[in-house]
């Protein structure tokens, strides 16, 4: 099999612990129990310190056991905060990327880094994009779904002309936590559904934010990977356009999605089977969520072969440039 590259694989890193002000993060024993606090969103046990997310030695064998060459570090998500102010959330950037590209550089053959931006503060993302990007060696930027506005707002146009500027992609993950307290409706505090639907919901108004407001016209050389196969938009393409012919327009929603990346953390089955049929695999990378709840046990001929469009996203060969 030839090498796999894991482009969805989040780091814990301490050194930007209460880098946030007031919102933290922090990791501490309470009661005995080991407990993630952001804002006021804590999560026990969360025992991050000597896990894969904090430990490099323990992370590279993983990878070596799951068959991982190389890996793209990026923030956790729990850590977006994109509902506090923009000073903490800038701060809190600063010190995460300064972070990622210590330990990028500890294992340059092994991790490639992703920079955190404080996406509620345009003028700010730009300057730490360009910052991340060619002080620190940085390969992209990586931020959750929802700052406040939606992504096809034209305040965030900067942002993706320096994204295009500095020719790096855009990874959007999202996150139910705004980093002031956990998901606002109720209903998803139960059973994971945070993580399964508060999830795709997100993903889902990601994409048809960027395809239907307009992004890819306005830029139409900007790269934007969405993890977890897109969320519902594969399963949503034929509503999207029956919603379009509804309203007097023609549409070929499915046809547009050729703008996106897709990283391909589902597992192997119907779900995965639906988004390639869809979006087919010429802009699918290979994702794992290392670490996490749904992590992979192995790689296969599928994943490895997800390689090459993994170097096209992340500029690694630099004979070839993305379509």
């Amino acid at each position: 099999m030839t090498e796999v590259i894991d482009l969805h694989a989040h780091v814990v890193l301490e050194a930007a612990f209460g880098s946030a002000g007031p919102y933290g993060p922090e990791l501490a024993a309470v009661d005995g129990v080991d407990t993630f606090r952001v804002g006021d969103y804590k999560l026990a046990p969360m025992p991050y310190r000597g896990s894969i997310f904090m430990d490099v030695d323990k992370r590279l064998t993983a990878m070596d056991a799951l068959g991982i060459d190389m890996q793209l570090l990026s923030p956790n998500p729990l850590t977006f905060f994109g509902g506090i102010e923009a000073t903490h959330a800038a701060t809190f950037a600063a010190a995460t990327n300064n972070a990622m590209a210590d330990l990028v550089q500890q294992h340059p053959d092994r991790f490639l880094g992703a920079a955190a931006l404080p996406l509620q503060d345009p003028d700010a993302a730009c300057a730490e994009l360009q910052r991340a990007v060619t002080e620190l060696g940085l390969i992209c930027a990586y931020t959750g779904t929802n700052y406040g506005f939606d992504l096809d707002h034209a305040d965030l146009d900067p942002v993706y002309e320096t994204l295009v500027a500095q020719n790096v992609p855009l990874f959007l993950h999202p996150a139910t936590n705004d980093g002031i307290g956990p998901a606002p409706d109720k209903r998803l505090h139960r059973f994971g559904l945070d993580l399964i639907v508060g999830y795709t919901y997100e993903e889902t108004l990601a994409v048809a934010a960027l395809v239907l407001g307009g992004v890819f016209d306005r830029h139409p050389d900007l790269d934007v990977c969405i993890s977890h196969g897109g969320g519902a938009i594969a399963f949503l393409a034929q509503r999207f356009d029956a919603m379009a012919s509804f309203r007097g327009q023609e549409s070929d929603f499915a046809a547009q999605l050729a703008n996106l990346w897709f990283d391909s953390h589902l597992d192997a089955g119907p779900a995965r089977d639906l988004v390639v049929d869809v979006v087919g695999t010429s802009r699918m990378v290979y994702g794992t969520n290392f670490g996490g709840w749904d992590t992979p046990k192995s790689t296969d001929a599928f994943d490895a072969a997800l390689t090459p469009n993994a170097k096209r996203l992340l500029r690694l060969d630099p004979t070839e440039a993305t379509p």
